[in-house]
């Protein structure tokens, strides 16, 4: 059996590096690409991880390394958040587009195996379904820079699979929580309440208490990516996948609950940003569920609210 080598964008960020720790524990080689900024969530393992610098918008850099590094598997989680695409729309489609178009080609090029993607659920931003449940089957219609280029990326490796017979599959995460995230997104309310009330800061919400969104723990996220990558071809029928962590999807207001059990005397209040607000309800309007996720590779969550707290606290007041 031939060595198993996985490529990991973004592998210095939140998602990549604790999926680079997972990859690592399987005993795999891991390349980290698209590195920039901060590597402290790589550096324990630093000597364990070959790094390839490239910009993923940019299609030489992105040619250069999967030539160079020839991996079975590109796990693909890399990209400009929300906030940052809309304030820079072309470097959001640059990056979060193309730079996905450019690592599809790349593996069409170089013979990759497989290619796994960090989608969002944000591609129902916008939607009007008239089904009282949203799932990976409903009305995709997102009306800002991430999400379109979300839904984008997604197509295209649909286009890829059906042409090439690339074995692509792709992750609609939600909301990721856990101590240690340094970028900042619409939803990051939820993990700087548990940070913040963890440290024992007061934290002011911007969304209303009521606001449920669907939530995903890490350390959950990180295992979605390595189960999906291993399951039978033959059962990924759906291609790309919802995956959920505790349902149904919980209100701040169950969050602030499940904080304060574990923080007593946490101050949290709010003042609602109307526009966050508004954007936050088209995606959240209606339930979600993970049935072809569950059905097709077996997937669970682990992390309930309450253990999602508890991770920031054994992380001490330096998890942010």
């Amino acid at each position: 059996m031939s060595e198993a080598v996985s490529l990991v964008t973004g592998a210095t960020g939140f998602i990549g590096s604790h999926l680079v720790h997972r990859l690592l524990q399987k005993g795999e080689t891991v390349i980290a690409s698209n590195v920039s900024g901060s590597c402290r969530h790589l550096e324990d393992v630093r000597d364990q991880v070959r790094i390839a610098p490239a910009d993923i918008g940019c299609f030489t850099d992105v040619l250069r390394v999967v030539e160079a590094c020839r991996p079975s598997t590109i796990y693909h989680v890399g990209a400009m958040l929300a906030p940052a695409c809309d304030s820079n729309p072309e470097t959001g489609i640059r990056v979060n587009a193309l730079g996905t178009y450019y690592l599809l080609e790349a593996a069409r090029l170089f013979g990759v195996r497989q290619v796994i993607f960090a989608s969002s659920m944000s591609v129902f931003s916008g939607a009007v379904s008239t089904e009282p449940v949203m799932h990976d089957f409903s009305v995709t219609r997102p009306d800002f820079v991430y999400g379109a280029a979300k839904l984008f990326s997604e197509n295209l490796g649909l286009f890829y699979k059906r042409t090439h017979g690339l074995d692509y599959r792709g992750i609609r995460l939600p909301n990721v929580i856990g101590p240690g995230a340094l970028t900042h997104g619409y939803l990051e309310y939820f993990n700087k309440t548990i940070e913040e009330s963890a440290r024992g800061n007061p934290y002011t919400v911007y969304v209303g208490p009521q606001t449920r969104i669907p939530v995903i723990h890490i350390e959950d996220a990180a295992r979605a990516f390595i189960e999906l990558a291993a399951a039978p071809l033959a059962q990924v029928q759906t291609t790309n996948y919802i995956v959920l962590g505790p349902t149904p999807s919980p209100t701040h207001a169950d969050l602030a609950t499940a904080v304060r059990a574990k923080i007593p005397g946490a101050r949290i209040d709010y003042k609602i940003n109307e526009p966050v607000q508004t954007l936050i309800d088209s995606v959240t309007a209606k339930p979600y569920q993970d049935a072809f996720a569950r059905k097709e590779w077996g997937w669970k969550h682990q992390y309930d609210l309450p253990e999602m707290v508890d991770s920031f606290l054994k992380q001490g007041p330096s998890c942010a």
